[in-house]
């Protein structure tokens, strides 16, 4: 794993030397659904220091088991608002937060808690009905009310685009994701920050870092196929 972990890392670093980028304006979160505590243990002792999940009972076991080790652990999968207090409790960042309904159930748990939640906004770019998020046109609209929450901070936006097997086709996706995160800058809307762009998986994380990725989302290509 760890030579897997090391290839993806200078994968990393050359796309963002091309593109004129800071290394350091990339970090890669390693997803580790279906994979063991024992094996996460390797992944952070190789190196790890961001981890995704999507399944909050899975997570909670792996988070508890490996509570000693100083990672940060990102809640990547769909999420129920009946979930939220889970989340709350476990993650530091929940990148795919759609709705206000849920950002309301995570600003509950979150002031219960005594915290302030950090989230990314879903975006479903491509509007496609298999996924969620908000669409475009409806996301100043969704920041605009959950910039009034008090125990929520933003932190920027989250896409899964469509699949195909080719990463130039997935370009106009994230360019658009970018494009919807400068023209919320300039809305200059309270409590809202937009430094983070979450996109770009293993079969096209590269092209993701030339459209500006922040966060980018990578299992297979570290962990191997899932078990």
């Amino acid at each position: 794993m760890k030579n897997r972990l090391e290839q993806v890392k200078e994968r990393i670093k050359a796309t963002t030397a091309v593109c004129q980028r800071p290394l350091t304006a990339v970090r890669l979160v390693a997803v580790s659904k279906t994979m063991s505590a024992e094996v996460v243990k390797e992944a952070i002792e190789a190196g790890v220091t961001d981890l995704g999940e999507n399944y909050i009972q899975e997570a909670k076991d792996k988070i508890n088991t490996l509570a000693a080790y100083p990672v940060t652990w990102h809640f990547i999968g769909h999420l129920q608002s009946n979930k939220a207090k889970y989340a709350v409790r476990l993650f530091d960042l929940i990148h795919s937060v759609d709705s206000l309904k849920l950002a309301k159930e995570l600003d509950k748990y979150a002031r219960k808690n005594d915290k302030t939640q950090a989230i990314l906004i879903q975006v479903n770019v491509a509007k496609e009905d298999s996924k969620s998020g908000a669409y475009i046109e409806d996301t100043v609209q969704l920041l605009r009310d959950v910039s009034r929450l008090e125990n929520i901070s933003v932190k920027g936006l989250m896409t899964l685009p469509p699949y195909f097997n080719a990463p130039e086709k997935v370009r106009p996706f994230f360019a658009a994701l970018r494009k919807l995160r400068d023209h919320i800058r300039q809305q200059a809307i309270p409590n809202i920050s937009m430094e983070e762009l979450s996109m770009g998986m293993t079969g096209d994380f590269e092209t993701a870092i030339e459209e500006g990725a922040t966060l980018v989302r990578i299992g297979t290509a570290i962990f191997g196929d899932r078990r």
